[in-house]
């Protein structure tokens, strides 16, 4: 009878090896010894006693399976609670656009206006540049100094820092010269402890973005106060009449400096360099202490989107330092294209070229681009559509009004199409869209064209049809 006992046992767990895990097979190896032993003629075990010790067996079995599977569940749940959206990843999760979601009248959900929610933003920031008429530099000379440093291949912005720092900084070039057309820009880049300057003061935006996208390597630590003792040697070249400024792009969270930085931020101070940081990281003192002393804006990104957002603020002239703000006389010249066939010698190469090109009035010497200055004479060359498109920057135009909903239902009062670009101004069902107006003229526009109206035509289409309109009458008087 032991032995039949012995043998239920030895195929019950026999059973049980097929379905547990490896903690409870450890377990089981130390049970055909106890099991032989009990099988020897001198032992004289009941039943019931050999029947007990295979069932306690087994629960201890499953009670080391119960508690692996807990373990793995706890795991997997850890796993999990890890896997939570980092900051680069809200790029590619559509914006988190449930977290937008807007209700009605009768609480139900209503469609996400993206439009309506970026014109309000822009709206904003327009009543906040045009609150008060201040004085603008329209001649800017800028240097943007890009931190290259073993902190820019950090990861937290994907790929990497360096990569999206290089993105906007070529994005930012092009629309600083098409705001600032009489206005120059330099690239200094910080690595190894040292500070190399890329590019000249210069009106190209193909040479610089050419330069920056060269130069893609990082390596050692950056030096704040190297970059700006370079940058304070280069714009203290600059004449008076000319707005000396400072972008840094700062991935590092410290700065490895060979003397006393505090004393290069009051240099810089004293030569009126205005001076704007944008952090990667974190906030850092040094970074602050700096801006607040020469004037500049201190921001720290927080992802891809927002680093955007800070690089291009800067691109419209800054208010001008009081020091600076008084009326100067710039003595400039408009040279003419050179022809098609001539061949000549270009004084910014210094080489032979075939065509094209421009002639300076009074030295007669030939440049490449415009606006420049004459490498012989030392004079300011432009071209007339460069003062026309920084003239707006002086006369800005007033910031439209909204519409108030009161007179939007009333339909009489309010035209259906929209008077720059005839789309009309209803929606689906005859629900009035939002709009604005301009206060001098009263005609009203989407919103599509307010922001093209004061972002790039710099000219009220209303406001212009009723001068010519004037002007006519007035001949045919």
């Amino acid at each position: 009878m032991i032995q039949a006992v012995g043998d239920r046992s030895h195929s019950l767990l026999a059973l049980s090896h097929a379905t547990l895990s490896p903690v409870a097979a450890q377990v089981r190896t130390a049970l055909p010894s106890r099991q032989s032993s009990l099988s020897e003629p001198h032992l004289q075990l009941s039943p019931n006693l050999l029947e007990f010790e295979a069932g306690s067996v087994e629960k201890k079995m499953n009670g080391a399976e119960r508690r692996f599977n807990t373990n793995e569940e706890d795991e997997d749940d850890e796993e999990e609670s890890g896997r939570g959206i980092e900051a680069w990843e809200r790029t590619y999760a559509d914006e988190r656009s449930w977290e937008s979601l807007q209700e009605d009248e009768s609480g139900l959900l209503r469609p996400i206006d993206n439009k309506t929610l970026y014109h309000a933003q822009y709206r904003r920031r327009l009543r906040t540049t045009s609150a008060a008429r201040i004085q603008k530099g329209l001649i800017r000379y800028l240097y943007v100094v890009l931190d290259f440093s073993k902190a820019a291949t950090e990861m937290d912005y994907k790929p990497s820092r360096m990569v999206v720092v290089a993105k906007q900084v070529e994005a930012f070039i092009r629309e600083f010269f098409d705001q600032n057309p009489l206005s120059q820009i330099g690239l200094v880049m910080l690595k190894d402890g040292v500070a190399h300057c890329l590019t000249d003061l210069g009106g190209s935006p193909e040479a610089h973005i050419k330069a920056v996208m060269g130069k893609l390597e990082c390596s050692g630590d950056a030096s704040l106060q190297n970059g700006l003792e370079l940058v304070h040697d280069l714009l203290n070249q600059i004449p008076s009449y000319g707005h000396r400024e400072v972008l840094i792009l700062y991935s590092a969270l410290n700065t490895c400096d060979p003397g006393d930085i505090m004393e290069t931020i009051q240099k810089c101070k004293k030569s009126k360099i205005r001076c704007s940081v944008i952090g990667l990281s974190a906030e850092l003192f040094i970074c602050k202490h700096l801006c607040q002393e020469t004037g500049g804006m201190y921001y720290v990104a927080l992802d891809e989107a927002h680093i955007k957002e800070l690089v291009l603020e800067h691109a419209p002239p800054p208010p001008a330092i009081a020091e600076f703000a008084v009326a100067n006389l710039i003595k400039m010249g408009f040279p003419q294209r050179a022809a098609e066939g001539a061949i000549s010698i270009c004084s910014c190469h210094k080489e032979a070229k075939v065509g094209g090109g421009y002639t300076c009035p009074r030295c007669k010497a030939r440049v490449c681009e415009l606006p420049t200055e004459c490498c012989i004479c030392g004079l300011t060359l432009v071209s007339s559509p460069h003062l026309a498109r920084s003239y707006h920057h002086l006369f800005p135009i007033t910031a439209f009004d909204d519409v108030s909903p009161s007179i939007k239902n009333n339909l009489q009062k309010v035209p259906k199409n929209c008077f720059g670009c005839r789309q009309s101004l209803l929606n689906p069902g005859n629900i009035p869209a939002p709009c604005v107006a301009c206060p001098k003229c009263k005609q009203h526009f989407c919103l599509d064209c307010d922001i093209y109206i004061h972002e790039s035509l710099h000219n009220c289409p209303g406001c212009e049809s009723f001068k010519s309109s004037a002007s006519v009458s007035n001949m045919q008087e």
